[in-house]
């Protein structure tokens, strides 16, 4: 490989890793599972290819979103060791750069969403995009402690643009997977800024460790799952799914209950990233539940 060859696969990567491709990963699998739970029994070719497109049109737009939030917090993000290897934060990739990247992959995206998919998912995946990159980023979180609850509706978008893709509406199926990830947000993240609170502290930026202390977070962290655990049983009780997913939903209810509780009576930052660990597991596996109970029951 000749050292220009190098250099622009250097480049390609540090635009991928503007993406943040862990995070857009876990949106496109959420809004796989609305996908998949909006048709009845086995899909058929057509609709797997519907699945895929919309997939990929959702993954650009929220990779554009992921792109516009590392350019606005490209100084916040260098103060924190979570991010600072970020190529906006070092310096390696221009504003323009990342900007014109995210513009290109957000009108991809939505011109592959509107014309193949439908303008519902389109509207809707850019609104995600806005909240996101927009109001979440540039408005809420430097503005407000609970900056995650509120932005967290955001985040809790996948699914509901999922179910939009293969139904052309937004059924209450969708709402309850909304529900779920919107409070399933704050414990995750709040369990990550509790062993992370001098990075947010240097950053200036208000999260609720910062600004209420590390005992006030834990106890938020506690309610939280309490409040989660009753949505997570809420597609069992609505009819979604059987007793299957009603088993699953109520042991991982009960592990992160368990760490929250655990993490409230005594705080430790090893307890603080397991409980976050948990809380990833949590979801995921929660998610595959639903999609097993789906073709089996």
């Amino acid at each position: 490989m000749t050292p220009l060859d190098s250099s622009s696969t250097s480049t390609w990567r540090q635009f991928y890793a503007l993406t943040k491709p862990r995070v857009v990963q876990l949106i496109v699998f959420c809004a796989l599972i609305g996908m998949v739970l909006a048709v009845p029994g086995a899909p058929s070719a057509l609709e797997i290819r519907l699945a895929l497109i919309a997939c990929a049109g959702i993954w650009l737009v929220a990779g554009a979103a992921a792109a516009f939030n590392c350019v606005v917090e490209k100084t916040i993000d260098a103060k924190m060791k979570r991010t600072a290897w970020r190529p906006t934060a070092k310096g390696e990739l221009s504003d323009r750069q990342a900007l014109a990247f995210s513009a290109v992959l957000c009108s991809v995206g939505s011109a592959i969403l509107y014309w193949t998919v439908n303008p519902l998912t389109m509207w809707l995946t850019f609104a995600t995009f806005v909240g996101y990159a927009v109001i979440y980023t540039v408005i809420l979180k430097p503005l407000t402690p609970q900056n995650i609850v509120i932005g967290g509706a955001s985040g809790a978008m996948p699914p509901v643009l999922g179910w939009a893709a293969m139904t052309g509406d937004v059924g209450p199926e969708a709402l309850i997977l909304f529900l779920i990830i919107f409070l399933w947000t704050p414990p995750h993240f709040w369990a990550l800024a509790l062993y992370r609170v001098e990075d947010y502290r240097k950053s200036g930026l208000p999260m609720l460790p910062v600004t209420h202390g590390n005992e006030f977070t834990r106890l938020q962290v506690l309610l939280y799952t309490f409040v989660l655990m009753a949505a997570c049983l809420m597609p069992f009780v609505y009819g979604m799914s059987s007793w299957l997913y009603l088993s699953a939903a109520l042991v991982l209810s009960f592990g992160f209950i368990a760490y929250a509780w655990a993490l409230w009576r005594e705080y430790s930052d090893a307890l603080a990233r397991k409980t976050f660990r948990f809380s990833l597991i949590h979801l995921s596996a929660l998610f595959a539940a639903l999609l097993v109970d789906h073709y089996l029951f």
